[in-house]
């Protein structure tokens, strides 16, 4: 009995390969950047990413081993192999591929200047002369800095950002647009007072992308991107997409 017990045994484990040939990518996401990415009130990463991951992990022999990790250590914890991909709303820019592999571009951003209803900002222009925070080593960040006249505030979380915004210490927030949207027209705190007031505009289109270490893991970054297509090809990415957006 005991025998024919480890025989049935032994015939599920070569019947159920997948479970143990998956391949267990870690991910870095700095979870402060709603809708995208941001800690849920059951205390779980949740947001339009970690959504879009779960759907590349039931196309095939992937599985994401998802963990919060704060912006200013995110990219050196990459470097250092601390984790195998950044998917945290990171911009696909020149200077970033230069030291990251980056995955087919899953989304296109804009960049989003969140201000007080009543502060009168409705262009670059306006900005002359004003406050601006963003959340350091973003684009909105970079781009902001090099506005003529605009005196910069960087912040850790772009909600930090926001706070001082909504309490009067600076006179706008530059960040994505989808979460400028977020904090300032659908956030019950914030939106009564703050507004979306206009969007930077860009001589060429932004996509985010998922983050690898240079040369450091191709095979891990062609699974990406295949199941990326497959997401993109069945439906699903248009659902998810429609679900936050």
């Amino acid at each position: 009995m005991l025998k024919k017990s480890l025989l049935i045994t032994l015939t599920l484990i070569m019947l159920a390969p997948c479970a143990f040939s998956q391949t267990i990518i870690t991910v870095a996401s700095d979870a402060t950047w709603p809708p995208m990415e941001y800690v849920d009130r059951d205390k779980s990463i949740s947001g339009f990413t970690p959504e879009l991951l779960a759907a590349m992990e039931k196309t095939g022999d992937i599985k994401f081993n998802l963990k919060n990790t704060a912006w200013d250590g995110i990219f050196a914890g990459l470097a250092s192999g601390k984790f195998d991909m950044i998917a945290s709303s990171v911009s696909i820019t020149d200077p970033r591929k230069k030291v990251m592999d980056f995955s087919d571009p899953y989304f296109e951003v804009k960049q989003g200047v969140i201000t007080n209803k009543t502060a009168g900002i409705k262009s670059k222009a306006d900005l002359k002369g004003k406050k601006a925070g963003a959340q350091i080593g973003t684009t909105g960040f970079l781009v902001t800095r090099k506005i003529e006249g605009v005196t910069m505030k960087s912040y850790d979380e772009i909600g930090l950002a926001v706070e001082d915004l909504y309490n009067g210490r600076i006179d706008a927030v530059v960040c994505d647009d989808a979460v400028a949207a977020d904090y300032a027209l659908t956030n019950k705190q914030y939106s009564k007072d703050l507004t979306l007031a206009f969007l930077l505009k860009s001589d060429k289109p932004e996509y985010l992308g998922f983050a690898f270490k240079k040369g450091n893991s191709p095979d891990k970054l062609k699974l990406v991107n295949e199941a990326l297509k497959k997401v993109k090809a069945s439906g699903e990415y248009d659902r998810i997409f429609s679900k936050w957006f």
